[in-house]
C-alpha cells in the first residue's frame, strides 16, 4: 500500500457560493438577499443580489468536483473556502440573518463532503448579535467548520467595536480561528469607476480593521489565543507601518489608548498571501515574520492569484521559507493534522 502523499500546498482564502434559487433567498430578504441566477448550460451564471446582477461568475463556486479538478492542476493539495462576502447578510434582523448564516454553512460542509481531505470550509456568522454569532460560531466548529469568516465591520462598527471585541474574545476561548475578510467598501461616490472600490477601498479597509484592533487597545483585551488573520495581505497595512509607527512615536493622540509601538503587533495575527508582486510579499514577510503569512489566493475570482502559489515559488524566497507559507504555517495556524 503507497503512503499517503505529503501535503505541499493548503490555498487557506477561497470562495464559493452555493446554487441558491432567489425563492430559497426570499427566506432572508425577498427584495436584495443574494442567490445564483444559472445561464447558458449551467457552467456560468450570475450573483444576483434580488434583481439585480452583481457579479457574473463560474461553476468553479459552486461544484465541488470541478473545483477539484482545477486544484489538481494547480497542485493544490487542501483549499479552505469561504462565504463570498455578499453572503454576510449582515444588515438583515438578526435572527433571520443567524437562520441563513446556519443554511449556509450547512450548504459549505455539503460542498466540502465531495473530497472531505481535500475541501475544508470557514463559517459565517450574524456578526449584527453578539450572542447569536457566538453560538453560529461554535456550532459550525462542532460541525466540521475550521474556523469562522467574518467582514471586517458591520455597518458603521469596526474591529474596535466593544462588541466584535467580545466575538474574537469568544473565538480566541473556544478555540475558533478567524478570517477577517473585507466588505462592503468605503466609497463616498468618487470610486465609481475601473473597480477602483477594490482597487483603492479594499486594501484601505482591511488595514483599517488592523489598525482599529492595535490602536484602540484591543489587543490588550483579547487573549493571545486568539488566530487571527487578514485576508488581501493585511491590505496596505505593510507598506504604511512605517507611518503608523511615526505617528505613535511623535502624537500623544495615537499613544492614547496603544500602549506599545504598533509594529509590536504583528506578532498577534496572520496575513495571507494574496498581493500579487513578488517585492510585495518579500516585504509582507518582512514585517510580518516568514511565520504569519498563509498562502491565499481568492480563488476563483479574477482579481485572485490565477496559479495558485505561484507568486511563493517565483519571489526569490528560501524553499525553508516556501514552504512554510505554502503549507506549514496554515497547518499550525488551523490546528490540521497532516
Amino acid at each position: 500500500m503507497n503512503a499517503p502523499r505529503m501535503v505541499q500546498k493548503i490555498d487557506m482564502h477561497a470562495h464559493f457560493f452555493p446554487p441558491i434559487t432567489r425563492e430559497e433567498a426570499a427566506a432572508l430578504d425577498p427584495v436584495s438577499a443574494p442567490w445564483l441566477r444559472p445561464e447558458g448550460d449551467g457552467s456560468t451564471g450570475q450573483i444576483m443580489a434580488g434583481d439585480k446582477p452583481f457579479r457574473p461568475v463560474d461553476a468553479t463556486l459552486w461544484d465541488p468536483a470541478l473545483r477539484v479538478r482545477q486544484m489538481d492542476r494547480h497542485g493544490v493539495d487542501v483549499q479552505i473556502l469561504c462565504a463570498t462576502p455578499i453572503m454576510f447578510g449582515y444588515t438583515y434582523p438578526a435572527q433571520a440573518a443567524a437562520d441563513w448564516a446556519a443554511r449556509m454553512n450547512d450548504l459549505a460542509l455539503e460542498h466540502c463532503a465531495h473530497a472531505p481531505s481535500r475541501l475544508k470550509a470557514l463559517a459565517q456568522v450574524p456578526l449584527q448579535d453578539l450572542d447569536l454569532a457566538c453560538r453560529e460560531a461554535s456550532r459550525s466548529r462542532a460541525a466540521g467548520h475550521l474556523g469562522v469568516q467574518i467582514g471586517n465591520h458591520v455597518g458603521p462598527r469596526d474591529l474596535d467595536d466593544d462588541t466584535l471585541v467580545q466575538f474574537l474574545i469568544h473565538c480566541a476561548n473556544d478555540g475558533i480561528p478567524v478570517l477577517v475578510h473585507p466588505w462592503d467598501m468605503m466609497t463616498d461616490g468618487r470610486m465609481k469607476r475601473w473597480m477602483l472600490p477594490w482597487l483603492v477601498a479594499m486594501p484601505a479597509e482591511t488595514q483599517l480593521g488592523i489598525l482599529s484592533l492595535i490602536l484602540s487597545g484591543a489587543f490588550e483585551r483579547i487573549p493571545r489565543s486568539l488566530k487571527l488573520c487578514f485576508a488581501h495581505g493585511g491590505g496596505s497595512f505593510a507598506f504604511l507601518l512605517g507611518r503608523v509607527d511615526n505617528a505613535w512615536r511623535h502624537r500623544d493622540i495615537i499613544r492614547q489608548d496603544c500602549p506599545q509601538l504598533p509594529s509590536s503587533y504583528t506578532n498577534r495575527f496572520y496575513t495571507d498571501s494574496a498581493v500579487f508582486d513578488p517585492r510585495a510579499l518579500r516585504l509582507l514577510i518582512d514585517v510580518m515574520g516568514e511565520d504569519r503569512v498563509l498562502l491565499g489566493s481568492d480563488y476563483p475570482y479574477p482579481l485572485g492569484e490565477q496559479e495558485v502559489g505561484r507568486l511563493v515559488t517565483h519571489a526569490g524566497l528560501r524553499p525553508e521559507v516556501q514552504q512554510k507559507i505554502l503549507c506549514r504555517n496554515t497547518v499550525e495556524f488551523f490546528g490540521l493534522d497532516q
